[in-house]
């Protein structure tokens, strides 16, 4: 007879098993608990009635993960369905590990659930011979799901937004409260150490980081002189300080001091600078961070505080769970505990002390601005931990409700209602989280544009690339082409230029053969030369100048010298045909030129 049902859920699957018999009087005796150990007496006891496993790492995380957090998942609930037996009048026993899923089993299937007594020790013996009692199910198998389920599970437990990690806050504000001491310490170490060469530089700056790097930038005061006033300007910001430091390195009382000691301090102040330095860029960054984390709070209480305020909480949800009264004496837990124990009065505010508020308030209503600071602190607090958007709305309207309450302590003006600012707060706040939704689908968009287009160029590189191959893969089939082409493209030239040097000779030989024709036609044919031989020339400047740029450098010599020639060349022509002209034919050419102006 089966008195029992347990359910174990196993990184392979749930199983689901049927207890026969159990000793419960005898539980405890240790002959009992030794046979819990042994497989065969174990078997008589326990027997498998249903293993369901799981398809995939990502279903058995999803399983996993509903159990811890108390939710039961579809698959388990289709496999009790399943295999549970019907329970008839009374109601099916069902024993399990953990209450919470206990519960939530017996709220959605109605059965009734048995977490403690016989069912601990049936899983200690399950748990033990799960391999055994699962066929097909190996231990190394069993172990290797283990493992893998155990990685997966804390990565998703571990599993945060990387913008919103309230971690770096906590460290980084660690960090500046750590770079505030050294620096500190450093800087009285430069004071002390420069000081026996310059005292009376420590009365006149006072800052640390000014100190440095005025020790830096003097170096021996005796080398100082009135060049350097601007530069120590420049330091002090200050022509009255500047002026003072000049007139007291004239007339110090220091000691003297060596190179070498002077190299030193001023490396160790260089170390000095760059350490402040790096905890102004630490603070900017702490600040960009809680504008993204904790955006309410840093609006309400100011970025410094209220990192301050999220690192001794442990975490911003931490500090969101907190009641507001926790969160008005968080960090004072020492003078609460004093007080408690002394019966004294408790403190009325910690860290929350740090912010302008509670400075600005008079001294008897200092304890009512810290406890309605720390009321709007929890819920700043509360909204940025729970809210999927991160904005400053409600930060910006929390602090303007801590003004009205400061003004109502001082002038009695009434302040608004909470309702009433809230309701202005969440109109605004959508405003904002529609138009951060809208940027970031454009930005979506033009992150896929980029993607297509990369993906097009990718694409397209491949195809060149495929030509290029085809390309040298012919070219070695098409040389013997290619050197014919150029070949037959030499011989063309060569002909053209052959045609080009005839008609010259041509044009050379008309004018002295006609010689003896009467003087009209020598006056035409000689102004047809001329005519010919410039246009010739034209032509001749304009191929050369097209075969400069197509040729090399060699050709280029070649054709400069037969352009030369040819220039040469007419010159020749003009020169024998120059003969005295009488006075009757200087008339006539003078005509001529009147007619064709005329024209």
């Amino acid at each position: 007879m089966v008195l029992l049902h347990v359910l174990f859920e196993h990184a392979a699957g749930y199983a689901l098993f049927a207890v026969k018999e159990v000793e419960e009087i005898g539980m405890l005796l240790p002959q009992v608990e030794e046979s819990v150990l042994n497989i065969g007496k174990f078997n008589n006891v326990v027997k498998l009635a249903a293993f369901f496993p799981f398809r995939s790492a990502q279903t058995a995380l999803e399983n996993i993960n509903a159990i811890s957090e108390g939710v039961v998942h579809a698959d388990l609930k289709l496999f009790l369905e399943t295999n549970l037996p019907p329970g008839g009048k009374k109601k099916q026993v069902l024993g399990v590990s953990d209450g919470k899923i206990g519960a939530a089993l017996q709220e959605e299937l109605g059965l009734s659930i048995q977490t403690t007594g016989v069912v601990l020790e049936v899983f200690r013996g399950v748990r033990l011979h799960f391999h055994s009692l699962v066929k097909g199910l190996t231990a190394q198998a069993a172990s290797k799901a283990q493992l893998g389920l155990g990685h997966s599970y804390s990565r998703a437990k571990v599993k945060f937004n990387v913008n919103r990690a309230d971690n770096m806050i906590i460290q980084s504000i660690a960090l500046l409260d750590q770079l505030d001491k050294d620096i500190n310490t450093f800087s009285m170490r430069v004071r002390e150490w420069y000081g026996y060469h310059f005292p009376e530089l420590v009365k006149i700056v006072t800052d640390n980081s000014t100190y440095c790097r005025m020790a830096r930038l003097i170096g021996n005061r005796k080398e100082l002189s009135e060049e350097s006033l601007e530069a120590l300007e420049e330091v002090v910001m200050d022509s009255a300080k500047a002026q003072a430091i000049l007139e007291a390195s004239r007339s110090s009382m220091g000691m003297d001091i060596s190179p070498i000691d002077l190299i030193n301090i001023e490396s160790f102040s260089r170390r000095v600078i760059s350490l402040a330095e790096y905890k102004l860029e630490l603070a900017e960054y702490l600040r960009s961070k809680m504008g993204q984390v904790a955006p309410n709070l840093a609006a309400l209480i100011g970025e410094v505080v209220g990192a301050r305020l999220i690192s001794h909480a442990g975490s911003l949800t931490n500090l969101a769970k907190y009641p507001a009264s926790t969160v008005q004496i968080l960090g004072a837990e020492k003078a609460l505990f004093r007080a408690l124990k002394t019966k004294g009065n408790t403190p009325k505010y910690g860290l929350i002390f740090h912010s302008t508020f509670i400075g600005r308030a008079a001294a008897k209503n200092k304890g009512r601005i810290s406890r309605y600071l720390a009321n709007k602190c929890s819920i700043a607090s509360r909204i940025d931990c729970f809210s999927e958007v991160p904005t400053c709305v409600f930060g910006d309207k929390l602090r303007d409700q801590v003004e009205e309450r400061l003004s109502f302590y001082e002038t009695g003006e009434a302040p608004r209602k909470n309702l009433d600012v809230m309701k202005e707060a969440v109109i605004e706040a959508g405003e904002v989280a529609a138009e951060m939704k809208r940027k970031l689908e454009k930005k979506e968009k033009k992150r896929r544009k980029r993607e297509r287009k990369l993906e097009a160029l990718s694409t397209g590189e491949g195809e060149e690339e495929e030509e290029e191959e085809a390309k040298s893969n012919g070219k070695n089939d098409a040389n013997g082409d290619a050197e014919a082409v150029v070949k037959k493209k030499k011989k063309k030239k060569r002909e053209e230029e052959e045609m080009e040097v005839k008609v010259e000779v041509e044009a050379e030989a008309e004018p002295m053969n006609g010689a003896e024709d009467t003087p009209t036609t020598k006056r035409k044919k000689k102004k047809r030369g001329v005519e010919e031989e410039v246009v010739e020339e034209v032509v001749e400047e304009v191929k050369v100048e097209v075969k400069e740029e197509e040729q090399t450098p060699v050709t280029k010599k070649k054709k400069k010298r037969k352009s030369e020639a040819m220039e040469a060349e007419p010159v020749e022509e003009v020169t024998p045909e120059v003969t005295p002209e009488t006075p009757q034919t200087e008339k006539k050419k003078k005509k001529k030129k009147m007619k064709t102006e005329d024209e």
